[in-house]
């Protein structure tokens, strides 16, 4: 072999392996600072009336690091949930500057169910998938918020589009009975907004079979009977039954629903 082609392998050898040790390093230095500032710092607080000491807490960690990104991601999740946006986004553009595959998705999805932002959280899932891939975050795809942001957009078909891709894929992978009924519940959602009732009722019955109270699933499923001119006691039983189910807290089954109201979350009035 030629002496000059073994001296380069082996050179970009040398390099590689030299990158590969710094960065391992660097991953070792963060993950101390995470354990001490985060783990054994901020979260011996309650952030809900102990703020300045969580926030005093991340602020020494990145004093002495200031591209850790799980830090600056912990700076803003208690903001968003206090729905003090403006000041959280500062702290996650932060986070994603400094590691985006991890923290541009999270990003995209406060956006879509915290502040709002829906062509901002478009944008930033869009550019996820083109790097990343159509992956999960908290529990769905990101092909999923974007569709909950076509519905808030009233882009229908669109959104329909993305929501049977995705309850399909979910189908044909593990079964009906894996199928998550947050999603079936907004692919009827489309469907009802398409003036497409009698398929959107299919659809929220299959939601129901999964999640048996589910209140928002039997409160649209009843607006499409109506419109339908369906049975006015089948009509009135689900409206009896929703606003039941509602009150002993049988909603969109997403955690985050204790912080923001989801897109067409039923909220019934006493």
């Amino acid at each position: 072999m030629n002496k000059n082609i073994i001296f380069f392998l082996l050179l970009l050898s040398c390099t590689c392996h030299a990158q590969y040790s710094v960065a391992n390093d660097r991953k070792k230095s963060q993950d101390s600072l995470i354990e001490k500032y985060l783990t054994n710092g901020a979260q011996h607080y309650n952030y809900n009336y102990q703020m300045a000491e969580w926030q005093r807490c991340l602020d020494e960690g990145l004093a002495k690091d200031s591209t850790v990104a799980r830090l600056w991601q912990e700076k803003a999740m208690p903001y968003f949930k206090a729905r003090k946006y403006e000041i959280g986004m500062g702290f996650i553009d932060k986070a994603v500057r400094f590691d985006r595959k991890n923290w541009l998705p999270y990003r995209g999805f406060i956006k879509c169910i915290f502040s709002k932002q829906y062509n901002d959280a478009i944008t930033d899932f869009q550019a996820a998938k083109t790097a990343f891939g159509n992956d999960y975050i908290m529990d769905h795809t990101y092909n999923f918020y974007i569709a909950l942001c076509y519905l808030q957009r009233n882009e229908y078909m669109q959104a329909k589009i993305l929501l049977k891709q995705d309850v399909d894929a979910m189908f044909q992978k593990n079964g009906e009975a894996w199928v998550n009924p947050t999603s079936l519940f907004y692919y009827g959602i489309a469907m009802y907004e398409l003036t497409e009732y009698a398929d959107a009722i299919t659809i929220f019955n299959r939601a129901l079979v999964q999640y048996e109270h589910f209140s928002d699933a039997k409160y649209y499923k009843a607006i499409c009977l109506a419109r339908l001119d369906g049975s006015q006691d089948e009509i009135k039983n689900l409206i009896k039954e929703s606003r039941e189910d509602a009150q002993k807290g049988y909603t969109i089954g997403e955690y985050n629903t204790v912080y923001e109201t989801y897109p067409y979350q039923q909220k019934w009035q006493d």
